[in-house]
């Protein structure tokens, strides 16, 4: 059956492509905002001249949310109607030199929306799941880690083996810090409502007294047979960085994740050299080139773990690129997956971790309830690990009247997390 005509010829054609008679072409772009799990989660779908066929990708930021919507209606969806969906390479490129000022969060995870949605319809257009693109799978399933917090070693032990006995034989552990702010962590007798407002403020010293000890009781609680793993998400300057990496290496951890931010990563090396204790780090990163400084240093990769964002990246094409640079240089795969990280992005960053020898595990939300019903198919944790669909593209779609049922909150409501100050009242990195 002959395909539509696809409408008038593309802004920024590829010369290869015979823009003449009705074959696949690009006919619509376009973006979602909802929030099911309370976080924005900003969706793309594009659309094709053949009736069904589309992809659907994740640009979620949810700290400049609009400002991600507008880089994709006002100036990549423009781009892209006319063009072949085929060519995912050239067309990333293409839309990375356009900005000119190339870079940055907001563009990569306008781009990864694009990106992702792009390769789901290609698996799609195939009829094959995503990861098959990718060379198949290389394992059955990929390993997760969950998230428990608490205030002492003994709440915190009790949690990690509930989470063993749910299958996780990973699992990132925060303690709360007494009367601070503590990422990931609450209690400690800091008042809730200072903590949501950022009132409530970071004390680095009192974090290096007390959660190393902590780690290391839980680690001396549960024993060896499950991996523990604590994410500082860059709040210690390189200094201080140091001396955490010190105390918590009886607590044999996983890795330990964001130690330094990435204003400070010319440290790692130093630090990576020093102390046995794993690093992770790259959940911020925008540019592939972050990752590949750390990686492929003359002298060994300065990190163990890459802590790759998909859409924030710029999506699975440069992501996938960096992947195989792990595998080369002996570093593992441990990707970002907070709920911020919708679904779709969750189930596109699976088929790269299925598919890929340089994996070592997956960071998996759990999704509330409304979650599901907006992204059918959203994957769950089963027995500690996450199983890929087998149906075309990712497995995830996306229920627009569902999706509508949950607005975004307005602007900076979800950013005032981030506004984080110190005890003598700077400005903290969050």
């Amino acid at each position: 059956m002959a395909l539509p005509d696809a409408g008038p010829a593309p802004l920024a054609p590829a010369p290869w492509v015979d823009e003449r008679g009705a074959k696949i072409r690009i006919t619509a772009v376009r973006t979602f905002l909802t929030a099911p799990h309370g976080c924005p989660h900003l969706i793309v779908r594009i659309e094709t001249n053949d009736p069904g066929l589309y992809g659907l990708g994740c640009a979620s930021d949810p700290q400049r949310t609009l400002a991600v919507r507008s880089v994709l209606d006002d100036y990549l969806a423009p781009l892209l109607v006319g063009r072949d969906p085929d060519d995912i390479d050239d067309i990333h490129r293409l839309l990375l030199n356009s900005a000119y000022w190339r870079g940055g969060s907001i563009n990569g995870n306008a781009l990864g929306g694009i990106d992702v949605a792009l390769w789901d319809l290609k698996a799609k257009r195939l009829g094959a799941p995503l990861y098959s693109l990718f060379g198949g799978k290389v394992r059955a399933f990929a390993e997760a880690y969950t998230h428990v917090d608490g205030l002492d070693a003994a709440e915190l032990a009790d949690k990690v083996q509930a989470a063993r006995e749910r299958g996780y034989r990973h699992v990132r552990i925060q303690a709360a810090v007494p009367g601070a702010d503590t990422y990931g962590a609450h209690g400690g007798g800091t008042d809730p409502e200072a903590v949501r407002t950022r009132r409530a403020p970071w004390d680095g010293a009192g974090y290096l007294r007390y959660v190393p000890e902590v780690l290391r009781q839980v680690r001396e609680r549960v024993g060896d047979d499950v991996e523990l793993l604590h994410d500082v998400h860059e709040r210690l300057d390189p200094r201080q960085a140091r001396e955490f990496l010190r105390r918590v290496e009886d607590a044999r951890l996983y890795f330990v994740e964001d130690l330094l931010a990435p204003e400070d990563a010319g440290h790692f090396k130093r630090l990576h050299d020093v102390s046995p204790v794993p690093l992770a780090v790259g959940e911020l990163f925008h540019d592939p080139a972050q990752f590949a400084d750390l990686i492929a240093g003359g002298d060994g990769p300065d990190i163990d773990f890459a802590r790759i964002r998909v859409p924030t990246l710029g999506g699975l094409t440069p992501a996938r690129k960096i992947a195989v640079l792990c595998e080369l240089r002996g570093v593992r795969l441990a990707p970002h997956g907070p709920a911020d990280v919708s679904p779709i992005a969750q189930a596109a960053t699976l088929a790269m971790d299925i598919s890929s020898h340089a994996f070592g595990v997956q960071e998996a939300a759990v999704f509330k309830p409304p979650v599901h019903e907006v992204y059918p198919g959203t994957v769950t944790a089963t027995a500690g690990g996450l199983v890929p669909h087998e149906t075309p593209g990712h497995g995830v779609d996306f229920d627009e009247a569902a999706a509508a049922r949950h607005p975004v909150p307005e602007p900076l409501a979800h950013d005032r997390w981030a506004l984080l100050r110190n005890t003598d009242g700077s400005v903290q990195r969050p």
